[in-house]
């Protein structure tokens, strides 16, 4: 869709304006641009004219957003933000193209950036930048491309790959095991068992699946799997984890399995990306590739993977 000249006002206008209004100051802009003070003013009075309104009210030598003025100052802001991020990125990567995509902290650390070099070897053009994001967002309204999702199959305006499902197992250093003279699953609750905000109900699903529950559960409570995996090494208590994600510290011995006793998680693990980007070639490219990755692994344990519109 085209966009009509006139509502496109030109940078140096809109560069001017954002500075007098993160400095709340025509003096302190002026010097930030290396421009006059009446350059600066001038700037902001033609930006004024064209959208026929004032932004600022002036009070004898000081300035001040109007509350329409703080509105469209945030939102030139990140316009000039996600044009200048651009700009980096193609200068980083003019023959090829980036990728943005936001990650669950411990699903990317542990199971993503090992695998991700293969992808990068595949599609050598591609640039791949990794923020973290702990729940859904607007894609509207953000940078990334695409992201990974773990829970039920619902993320407004966005299509979803399934990747993986995931089984829980309660685990623990050896000491605290020892030190709780734990033998059976309702000797768990003399324990401290710590929980995950995303999932505040999973102990109580594990304990109705392993011979119920007779009392309510307290403990600590973590927004990470990687701190909860951390205060379990330590002693601090039990926690359901994701057996995938806590390999290397089982096999090292650092957590025990308190029984072998797994649980399989009623949500999954997904990449979702706005809907009106599947086209999108870094998209296309990784999709496939971490769809094939996610199988590769899940057929070692019977499962499959699948797409989701």
């Amino acid at each position: 869709m085209a966009i009509a000249r006139r509502f496109l006002p030109s940078m140096s206008l809109l560069r001017a304006f954002e500075a007098a209004a993160r400095h709340q100051s025509i003096t302190a802009a002026a010097e930030e641009l290396n421009l006059t003070q009446g350059a600066v003013s001038r700037q902001i009075r033609a930006l004024e004219e064209l959208l026929g309104s004032d932004l600022f009210v002036r009070e004898r030598q000081t300035i001040r957003l109007t509350s329409a003025g703080e509105t469209y100052a945030r939102e030139i802001r990140e316009a000039l933000r996600r044009i200048s991020s651009a700009t980096l990125s193609f200068r980083a990567n003019p023959k090829g193209g980036t990728l943005n995509l936001a990650i669950l902290p411990t699903f990317g650390t542990r199971w993503l950036a090992p695998r991700l070099s293969g992808f990068l070897r595949e599609n050598p053009g591609i640039t791949v930048n990794l923020t973290t994001r702990l729940a859904p967002f607007d894609f509207s309204l953000d940078q990334a491309d695409a992201a990974i999702h773990f829970g039920s199959p619902n993320w407004p305006g966005a299509e979803l790959a399934l990747l993986m499902s995931e089984t829980v197992v309660p685990a623990c250093n050896r000491s605290l095991l020892e030190a709780y003279k734990i033998e059976k699953p309702s000797d768990l609750l003399r324990a401290p068992l710590l929980h995950l905000v995303s999932r505040p109900d999973a102990w109580e699903h594990w304990f109705l699946m392993h011979g119920g529950l007779s009392e309510p559960l307290h403990g600590m409570l973590f927004d990470q799997f990687a701190t909860a995996a951390q205060a379990a090494m330590s002693g601090l208590g039990l926690a359901l984890l994701p057996e995938f994600l806590i390999q290397d510290e089982l096999a090292r011995g650092d957590l025990v399995r308190a029984f072998d006793m797994p649980m399989q998680s009623t949500e999954r693990y997904y990449l979702a990306w706005p809907a009106n980007c599947s086209a999108y070639p870094p998209l296309v490219a990784f999709q496939e590739w971490i769809v094939q990755e996610a199988q590769t692994e899940q057929e070692a344990d019977g499962n499959s993977v699948g797409r989701l519109a």
